[in-house]
């Protein structure tokens, strides 16, 4: 069974899937990545292949090789083998079954590299797991639902969920860290540069396969579909629209591809809010989860309300300091927003927020409000092209 596309993997080695003791959270919450999410996607991808028989034959003529589209349909054992396949079955990432069949049909698996990426991708993970567990330490979970915590100043309430979402960023990079390098090792989800792919969803140019091992080794590849965290853009990009993008990007191209656009509604801040109820009940029951992935609807609105309003009338100086401003409050909603993401409880949760008094909230609601008092536009319809995506500067951006 031939390959569509050009798909450079590796044939399967004996690799246990990446774990991370520290993690706290059942892996599920590290996004869905296991069987239904999988499952899903293979059924959209089936869907797709029986549409383009159909095409085919209202036409009377046959079309070369589409990008992205299954040879066939998978048998029982070949849903079951990718459904259960070693390499993301813990924490990730999530990868469609034509990212796990050109990994299986790859004809020259020794010309992929892997060790020289591996390492790579892996430097930063000691770094990151030693300020996990300097700032768990220091700022332990568990003070915040001693009833002391509450007698602290409101400055020191307010500064402690800083370092809480500090400690949790550090743990999940981590731990996608650590699943990008399990795919990596096994030579998963590489696929040329001159293919463009993207995370979650595969290449999106055609690349034709190498006919020797010669040229296979000439090709220069890269692991961008089983990239699940870009670290410095999830730091230093300037809009909570474009903090999701960056994280847990593999769940992110499935919760758009799946979710988003079959949701129903065509408005961007009513779609996102779709997103992040199925997310939120996908990551469990505990009442945190919605607490805190239904606030972000309202950061969408209110920033890009007000962003469109606002910015677009400054100078350069004054659009660079409202960026920074903007990014300082994006963090500073995501430190909120996280709060009741490890609390799980309603009443810790509310009982947090209550003690900051719901700051964010109010914060954001006043931010929409002038939004629409400008005539800001909808987030939907403002220009991408115009704002920044993210105050590092480039040399310090991930490869």
């Amino acid at each position: 069974m031939g390959s569509s596309r050009c798909g450079p993997g590796a044939h399967p080695v004996h690799l246990w899937p990446p774990h991370f003791a520290f993690s706290g959270h059942h892996p599920r919450d590290l996004g869905p990545h296991s069987g239904p999410a999988l499952l899903v996607s293979l059924a959209s991808e089936v869907q797709d292949l029986h549409l383009a028989q159909r095409k085919e034959m209202a036409s009377g003529f046959s079309k070369g090789p589409t990008l992205g589209l299954l040879p066939d349909v998978p048998s029982l054992m070949e849903t079951l083998s990718y459904s259960y396949c070693y390499v993301g079955i813990m924490t990730g990432p999530f990868f469609r079954y034509r990212t796990y069949l050109d990994w299986l049909e790859q004809p020259f698996p020794g010309a992929v590299p892997s060790l020289r990426p591996l390492l790579r991708r892996a430097w930063p993970a000691p770094l990151f797991g030693l300020l996990f567990l300097l700032s768990s330490h220091l700022f332990p979970l568990e003070a915040v639902r001693e009833d002391a915590f509450y007698a602290r100043p409101l400055p020191a309430r307010l500064f402690y969920m800083i370092p809480v979402f500090f400690a949790f960023r550090m743990r999940f990079y981590v731990a996608w860290i650590a699943a990008e390098c399990g795919c990596i090792a096994a030579g998963f989800g590489a696929y040329p540069v001159a293919a463009k792919a993207r995370a979650g969803g595969g290449p999106t140019l055609q690349c034709p396969p190498p006919s020797s091992p010669e040229k296979a080794a000439s090709l220069e590849y890269d692991y961008e579909t089983i990239r699940n965290i870009d670290c410095y853009s999830t730091d230093f990009c300037v809009r909570v629209r474009d903090g999701m993008r960056y994280w847990n990007m593999t769940v992110q191209w499935w919760l758009a591809q799946y979710i988003y656009k079959s949701a129903p509604t065509r408005s961007y801040v009513l779609r996102s809010a779709w997103t992040m109820l199925l997310s939120a009940y996908w990551h469990g029951l505990h009442p945190g989860y919605y607490l805190s992935f239904l606030t972000i609807p309202l950061c969408l609105a209110a920033e890009g309300r007000l962003e469109s309003a606002l910015r677009g009338r400054l100078s350069p100086g004054g659009q660079k300091a409202w960026d920074w401003v903007h990014w300082f409050l994006k963090m500073r909603a995501y430190d909120y927003m996280c709060m009741g993401f490890v609390l799980l409880s309603l009443a810790d949760t509310l009982r947090y927020w209550a003690s900051i008094y719901f700051c964010i909230h109010f914060l954001a609601l006043a931010a929409l409000g002038l939004g629409l008092a400008l005539g800001g536009g909808s987030p939907s319809r403002r220009k991408a092209a115009s704002q920044p995506t993210s105050l590092a500067p480039e040399k310090l951006r991930e490869e």
